[in-house]
């Protein structure tokens, strides 16, 4: 019998899959049971430093306690099959961790729903690109694009369709050998775990075809960006009715919706440094580029940082209506980009804040005072200025433990200290090398 390896997987602060790896059926009984973990891992940063005054140093210990439901399993990807389970980091007595992203997303969900019965659906769209495809060149969006791809996007929807994460949609996208790919809407803490898989199911596709696939903001600094559009409506907990939709009000966002959006739109300064978590993010979220360089709301427009989403004709527009997150991008954990969402608009639906004004067109265009009447803001342009606007929102930091606010501060600090002198070309070199 061959062994397979299997996997105890988490996701980090900057989107990284890593885990534990059991030889299997032999060690079958102890992968349920879970293994150790260690505080310090939550301080590494992209490039596996651990800044030497991050707040957990050499102590402590915790568990990768898997959840049994998040099993997955493929045996399309080369010789070893690809088996494991998603784990929440806890304590040694089974307690969440704080520094848990699927924790974090668990308990915001959870407040949503109890407290105003609320059930989020969550769909992730993302974009990345492939390096070392010895493809001729093609049209963008073109079927020339999509045949030169087509034995490798088959596999790729095939060991998807494995895992239960099948997409809706695969396509050849404007940028050089770059592909979209959308996921289907489920339950938030699903949604998330699948967006999980799906970035490294993708990677091990294109490496088994002798490529590499990369989802960085920006593969070059003057190409397109690479994004993950986080989608989401909410059901009713009751009786699973839709209720993001209302065709009495303007646009048709809900009371309820436009509240959460509008707790979104406040906050989104200081949600950046979790939904756009690295250096190069900020190569990506500038003006004219359709990624959102400001924190606004708009209906069918992709220089909006949320839009509300087209509806297919003959669609249920109750069902089909959505709202898009568009600035975070692939370096972001899905778990801490999606819950921070939520808490956001828990404060929102808490203060009861009205809809946001609809952006038309390009917020840029606008003048300050303009921006300013409509609650417009530019969203931080560095990682630095994400950190000061994280920090100095008290209201986003009560989300956190003290300990983790540190441990994201200094991580933070000891990436932006490496990549200082770096070129904008050398960023987006050596990030596309780990994303």
């Amino acid at each position: 019998m061959t062994t397979a390896l299997g996997a105890l997987l988490t996701n980090d602060l900057v989107g990284i899959t890593r885990g534990r790896f059991f030889p299997l059926p032999a060690r079958s009984a102890a992968m349920e049971k879970g293994c150790g973990w260690v505080p310090a891992n939550l301080g590494l940063t992209p490039f596996d430093e651990i800044a030497a005054d991050n707040p957990w140093g050499c102590i402590g210990d915790l568990r990768l306690l898997p959840d049994p439901q998040t099993r997955f399993l493929s045996r399309r990807l080369g010789d070893g099959a690809l088996d494991g389970m998603l784990c929440d980091i806890t304590t040694l007595d089974g307690t969440p961790w704080y520094g848990c992203g699927r924790s974090f997303l668990k308990a915001a969900l959870s407040d949503l729903e109890n407290e105003f019965g609320l059930i989020l659906q969550g769909a992730f769209e993302m974009e990345f690109q492939i390096k070392g495809a010895s493809w001729g060149a093609a049209p963008a969006f073109s079927l020339q694009a999509m045949r030169r791809a087509d034995t490798m996007c088959r596999d790729l929807v095939d060991a998807l369709t494995d895992i239960g994460a099948a997409p809706e949609i695969i396509l050849p996208e404007y940028g050089q050998d770059q592909f979209e790919l959308a996921c289907a809407p489920r339950p938030g803490l699903q949604a998330a775990d699948k967006a999980v898989l799906v970035r490294e199911v993708v990677r091990e596709v294109a490496r088994l075809h002798g490529h590499r696939a990369t989802f960085t903001p920006k593969l070059h600094p003057d190409g397109v960006g690479n994004g993950l559009h986080i989608h989401f409506s909410f059901l009713d907990a009751t009786d699973g009715t839709p209720v993001a939709y209302d065709p009495a009000r303007p646009h048709g966002v809900s009371a309820r919706c436009g509240q959460f959006v509008a707790g979104i739109v406040r906050h989104m300064p200081a949600l950046m440094v979790l939904c756009a978590p690295t250096v190069v993010s900020y190569l990506r979220l500038v003006p004219h580029h359709w990624s959102a360089a400001y924190s606004s709301f708009g209906a069918l427009n992709r220089e909006a940082a949320l839009r509300i989403c087209p509806i297919a004709p003959h669609a249920d527009p109750a069902r089909a209506f959505n709202i898009e997150f568009r600035p975070t991008d692939g370096t972001a954990s899905p778990y801490w980009a999606l819950g921070c969402l939520v808490r956001a608009g828990l404060e929102g639906l808490r203060q009861r804040l009205p809809t946001p004004p609809l952006l038309s067109g390009d917020p840029d265009a606008l003048s300050e005072a303009e921006r300013a009447q409509s609650g417009i803001t530019r969203l931080p342009a560095t990682l630095g200025a994400a950190l000061e606007c994280f920090l100095s929102d008290h209201v986003v930091r009560q989300w956190f433990d003290p300990v983790l606010i540190e441990g994201i501060r200094t991580a933070k600090k000891c990436e932006m200290d490496k990549t200082r002198d770096w070129s904008p070309e050398n960023i987006c070199e050596q990030y596309a090398r780990i994303y």
